[in-house]
Order: structure tokens, then C-alpha cells, then sequence
């Protein structure tokens, strides 16, 4: 894809001044999120430092070559996290993020790896016309199953809705025409990440976590149910995160088909991110 080098530059210095540290700090595998809770745990458990700027909170961990980012809530924020990230030599990056589930028989712990976004937002509306589909990225969706396959966790594999209407659990209108759509999970980010990511070819998958079941009775997720997701999740969701990386960086050094080639310092081929 080619580059606008004015676009470039001011890419870089929006990064910059809404992370708070170097555009060239940034290693070449990115865990995107929601929660700066996330960049906490990444942070402690590997003795980083946390950069905070305007708007996004990053720590960065040069052993494993594997930065986080927390580009906070709504699909705005998503688009500007990708448009600005595609400028730099990234070549695997994947979404933490968490869902409602939709479904009865779904558990709060359980995750759903999303193949697909409905574009319910509008922010995509930006990228593609409305016929064109939000896609997960295939390789890195391969990596995450893999990890999950492995690991024997319990998952689920589908389609999400994403929206920017909040309480929209008191909107029966709203609720019937959801359950039309058959989405196994919504959110707020997905369509918005997928369909950027696909225009800017930036490599990007992501696994959810289910945080609550909003159209089962009490299923509406509160402060209180938000902080014991928090307590018993956060630990296992960023591992497995940086272990998709690795699993698709792994896949991106044997050329599997899936991911966009990025020619960075003339180099098309990615080697695998090193172990700690």
C-alpha cells in the first residue's frame, strides 16, 4: 500500500502525543484493548514501565517483542488506533476486547473468537461501502484457535454485532432486530478494527472474552460483576494474547497465506517473536 509521507509523519506525531512515548518504542507485535487494566497487569508482570499520553496508556516488553495499547472505548477510537498504528513495522497485532454473549447456553469466562463483525457502528462506514464485510484477519484467527485448541480452553467461534449504542438492553426495538441478525456476541469495536485493518493491511485478529449475558435475566453486566471479571480473567487473557502472537508470527516465518505482507527493511518474511 503506499504511503502518503505527510499522512506518515503526522501519523507518527498523533501516536506520539497520544501515547506518550517514541513512535520507534513500539515493538513489531501490538495487543490492542480496551482496559489499561491490561497494560497494568503486562506491565507488572514483566517489570515495564507504563506510557500514558492524551489518550492511549502502552508498555512495551523489547524481550518479547510485544507491545499493548489501550485505545479506550468506541469504535472512533478504534479507527484512529489502526490508522495510526498501520504506519508502523507491525506484523502481528490482535484485539483483547470482551462481548456480551448471545447466547443461552454462553458462560461468563468462556471465550468467542469473532470470524466476522456486523457493521452496526457507522464508523466503518468511512472504509468501505456497506455491502463490503468486516472480516477478522484469517491467519490470526488460525493463530488464535490454535492457542485455544492447545490450551483446551472453552470457546466459541462466530459473528459479533457492533454497535455504538450504549443501554440499548432497554431498547426492545433494538433487541428484536439484534436477535434477527443471529451475531453470537456484541461489542463496541470490531467492525470498526476489521474493516480499517483490511484497508490499511494491517494484520489484525482478536479474541473476546465473555463478560456477561445481557438478554438472560440479571445477566446485564454491573461495577460489581465487571471488577470479578477483572480479578479472575485479565491474568489468562493477556498470556494467551502474547502466545497468539507468537503463533502467528510463527505462521507469517513459514509463509502460511493469511496475513499481509509487510515489507519491512526489505524483509517479507517475519521471524517468530523470541521466547523469554
Amino acid at each position: 500500500m503506499e504511503r502518503n509521507p505527510q499522512e506518515a509523519e503526522i501519523a507518527r506525531q498523533t501516536l506520539e502525543r497520544y501515547s506518550g512515548c517514541e513512535a520507534s518504542d513500539f515493538c513489531s507485535n501490538l495487543i490492542l484493548t480496551n482496559f489499561p487494566r491490561y497494560v497494568d497487569y503486562f506491565s507488572q508482570s514483566r517489570g515495564i514501565k507504563v506510557h500514558e499520553g492524551s489518550m492511549f496508556k502502552v508498555a512495551h516488553s523489547p524481550k518479547e517483542d510485544v507491545s499493548i495499547l489501550d485505545f479506550k472505548i468506541g469504535s472512533p477510537a478504534a479507527a484512529l488506533v489502526v490508522d495510526v498504528c498501520s504506519f508502523l513495522p507491525i506484523r502481528a497485532s490482535v484485539l483483547l476486547g470482551m462481548c456480551g454473549g448471545l447466547r443461552r447456553r454462553y458462560q461468563v469466562g468462556e471465550y468467542l473468537v469473532p470470524v466476522a463483525s456486523i457493521r452496526g457502528e457507522g464508523t466503518s462506514d468511512f472504509y468501505f461501502p456497506l455491502e463490503v464485510p468486516a472480516l477478522a484477519n484469517f491467519l490470526m484467527q488460525k493463530a488464535v484457535t490454535e492457542v485455544l485448541e492447545k490450551e483446551r480452553a472453552n470457546y466459541h467461534i462466530g459473528i459479533t454485532y457492533t454497535t455504538n449504542m450504549r443501554f440499548w438492553e432497554f431498547n426492545e426495538e433494538f433487541k428484536n432486530r439484534l436477535k434477527v441478525t443471529k451475531a453470537q456476541g456484541i461489542e463496541m469495536e470490531c467492525a470498526t478494527l476489521f474493516a480499517a485493518s483490511y484497508k490499511r493491511k494491517f494484520t489484525l485478529g482478536a479474541l473476546l472474552l465473555i463478560s456477561d449475558l445481557p438478554l438472560n435475566h440479571d445477566g446485564i453486566k454491573t461495577k460489581q460483576s465487571s471488577q470479578s471479571v477483572y480479578d479472575k480473567y485479565t491474568a489468562d487473557h493477556v498470556e494467551k494474547g502474547v502466545k497468539i502472537l507468537q503463533a502467528a508470527r510463527e505462521m507469517q516465518s513459514k509463509q502460511i497465506k493469511g496475513a499481509y505482507h509487510r515489507n519491512i527493511n526489505g524483509d517479507a518474511t517475519a521471524a517468530p517473536i523470541p521466547q523469554p
